[in-house]
C-alpha cells in the first residue's frame, strides 16, 4: 500500500518531531553506560629541591592552592570529570612507586612545581598514557621539554598559564579519551570482509564485536510488530513528506531498528557499522538500516553505513566532545563554484546538536536501488563544518568549510549538504594524499568517505591528537 503524500508546515513539523524524537531519545541510552562516565584524571605534583623559582618555596601551600581550584573545577562539571591522586613527588624512588600503583585513570594531570623535574616527566611520558602538563609561570623551565615532547609525537598536551580555568576546554576532550576507552563497536559483514581492528584497540582502547547477519535477523524476527508499527507511524507523522516507500517498508525499517538496539544491548555496545548495501543486496538484511542509523546518531550513539571502521572511529572521536552527530558522506567537487557537496542516504536529523532541534526530513527510497526506506534530511546552513576521517589510528585527515544548506537534486544520494571551501582545486589535488604512497591503490570507499560535523573543531582535534598520539593531516 502506497502512502498518501502530504507536506507539513515547519511549525507543525517541529511540534510533531519533538514528540516523536522524545520517543527515540536519550531514555534508550543507558544512563550509567561505561562510555558515558566522567573522565577520571589522576593528579600529580612534580617537585624536588626548590631552587628556581625560589629556594624557600612553600610547596605544601602552592599545592593546596592548586588543589582548591581543581576542586572548584570538578564542581563546575558534575558527572564530567573526577580527579584522583594528588601526590607530591620529590625523588626518583617516589616516582617509581607512584607509577607502580594500580591506575585505571584516563589521563594524568601533571604540575611541575620547580626546576628541575625532567627525570619525573621522562618516566611519566614513557608510560604512553595521555598527559596534560600544566606549567604555572615561574614554576620552572620544564615546559620546554613539554613542548619538545609534543613535537616528537608523545602523548602529551602542554598548557602554560596563570589561570587554571585554562583546563576547562579540556574537560570534554578528557571525556573523549574515556569515551573511546569504554566504547564497543559492532561490525557486521561477511567474515572475509571484516576490517582489522587491533590497531584501534591498541591506540584508543576501543573494543569490537562481530555479530552475524543472522543475529540481526533473529533480533528482527523477535521484535514486536505492534511496537514497530507504532514507531513507524510516529516516524511517518513527523516527516515533512513521504515520497517512495510504502508503510510496510517503513515498518520493516523500524522493526530492524528494534532488532539492532537489542543486539547492541546484549553486546553492551554503543556503536554499530553494517555492510548494508551488500547485506541487503544478498537478502541477509530484511530492510535497510538507514532510519535506524539516524535514530542512533540522534541519541548520542552511533550507526554507520558500509561497515566503515575509520568513519565510525571518527564519529566516536568528534561527537563525544562536540555533542554533534557526524554525517558520513560521498563528496562531490564543483571547483567552478569552490564547493564540495557531501551526499549520502544516511543522516542524523540533529546535525547541530543532539540536545537541539531536529532538521526536517523526507522519507525516501535508497538511491542505490530505489528500494527500502531511507531519509532526505534538509540540512541546515550558515555554520562552519569540519570534514574528517581517520586514515588509520595514527593519522586523522581534516579540512573545513561552510555549510550552504540542502541540495534538492535527484542525482546522487538522498541527503546532500553543499559546502563552500577555501580552495577547491587545492583540496581536490590533495585529496587522500596520505593514503596513496606506495605501489598499491586504496579502494574507492577508503579514498572517498569523509565525516561532516557542524562546527569548527580543528583546535580540539589537534589537542586530542597530542593526547592520544595521532597526527593531524590537513587536506585543505
Amino acid at each position: 500500500m502506497q502512502l498518501h503524500r502530504t507536506y507539513l508546515t515547519r511549525r507543525h513539523f517541529m511540534l510533531g518531531s519533538s514528540a516523536a524524537f522524545a520517543l527515540w531519545g536519550r531514555a534508550q541510552t543507558p544512563g550509567d553506560a561505561p562510555w558515558d562516565g566522567p573522565a577520571v584524571v589522576r593528579k600529580v605534583f612534580l617537585a624536588g629541591t626548590p631552587s628556581w623559582p625560589r629556594p624557600d618555596l612553600d610547596l605544601a601551600q602552592e599545592v593546596a592552592g592548586i588543589e582548591a581550584q581543581l576542586a572548584e573545577l570538578q564542581k563546575r562539571y558534575p558527572g564530567k570529570i573526577v580527579f584522583t591522586g594528588g601526590e607530591t613527588i620529590r625523588t626518583p624512588e617516589q616516582m617509581d612507586a607512584w607509577l607502580a600503583q594500580p591506575d585505571s585513570s584516563d589521563a594524568v594531570l601533571a604540575f611541575p612545581m620547580v626546576t628541575i623535574t625532567l627525570p619525573h616527566l621522562r618516566k611519566l611520558v614513557a608510560t604512553n598514557k595521555p598527559v596534560l602538563m600544566f606549567s604555572v609561570p615561574y614554576n620552572g623551565h620544564d615546559w620546554t621539554h613539554g613542548a619538545a615532547w609534543m613535537q616528537k609525537g608523545a602523548r602529551l598536551q602542554l598548557i602554560a598559564s596563570s589561570d587554571l580555568t585554562a583546563i576547562d576546554p579540556y574537560v570534554p576532550l578528557l571525556r573523549t579519551i574515556h569515551h573511546l576507552r569504554h566504547s564497543k563497536v559492532l561490525l557486521v559483514s561477511q567474515p572475509q570482509s571484516r576490517p582489522k581492528t587491533e590497531a584501534y584497540t591498541r591506540q584508543f582502547g576501543t573494543t569490537f564485536g562481530f555479530p552475524a547477519y543472522t543475529d540481526l535477523g533473529a533480533a528482527y524476527e523477535a521484535a514486536g510488530l505492534r511496537q514497530a508499527t507504532a514507531l513507524a507511524d510516529e516516524f511517518i507523522h513527523s516527516a515533512a513528506r513521504v515520497v517512495e516507500p510504502s508503510r510496510d517498508e517503513i515498518i520493516r525499517s523500524l522493526r530492524l531498528h528494534m532488532g539492532i538496539r537489542e543486539v547492541m544491548r546484549r553486546e553492551q555496545a554503543n556503536a554499530i557499522a553494517i555492510d548494508c548495501l551488500g547485506g541487503f543486496g544478498r537478502k541477509e538484511l530484511p530492510a535497510y538500516p538507514c532510519i535506524s542509523f539516524c535514530k542512533l546518531n540522534d541519541t548520542g550513539m552511533y550507526g554507520v553505513c558500509e561497515n566503515d571502521l575509520e568513519s565510525t572511529m571518527t564519529q566516536l572521536l568528534v561527537t563525544s566532545f562536540s555533542g554533534r552527530p557526524g554525517f558520513v558522506s560521498d563528496p562531490v567537487f564543483d571547483t567552478s563554484r569552490n564547493e564540495v557537496i557531501h551526499a549520502h542516504c544516511v543522516s542524523a536529523t540533529k546535525l547541530k546538536g543532539i540536545d537541539g532541534q531536529s532538521s526536517p526530513y523526507q522519507v525516501r527510497s535508497h538511491l542505490e536501488d530505489h528500494k527500502g526506506a531511507s531519509m532526505q534530511v534538509l540540512a541546515p546552513s550558515g555554520e562552519p563544518v569540519t570534514v574528517a576521517k581517520f586514515a588509520d589510528p595514527a593519522r586523522l585527515m581534516i579540512s573545513t568549510g561552510e555549510a550552504l544548506g540542502n541540495v534538492d537534486n535527484e542525482r546522487g544520494c538522498r541527503t546532500k549538504i553543499r559546502t563552500r571551501v577555501k580552495d577547491g582545486e587545492a583540496l581536490l589535488a590533495n585529496w587522500s594524499a596520505t593514503l596513496t604512497p606506495g605501489p598499491g591503490m586504496p579502494g574507492t570507499r577508503d579514498l572517498l568517505h569523509r565525516v561532516v560535523f557542524y562546527g569548527d573543531y580543528r583546535k580540539e582535534t589537534a589537542r586530542l591528537g597530542h593526547l592520544l598520539g595521532f597526527k593531524i593531516i590537513d587536506e585543505g
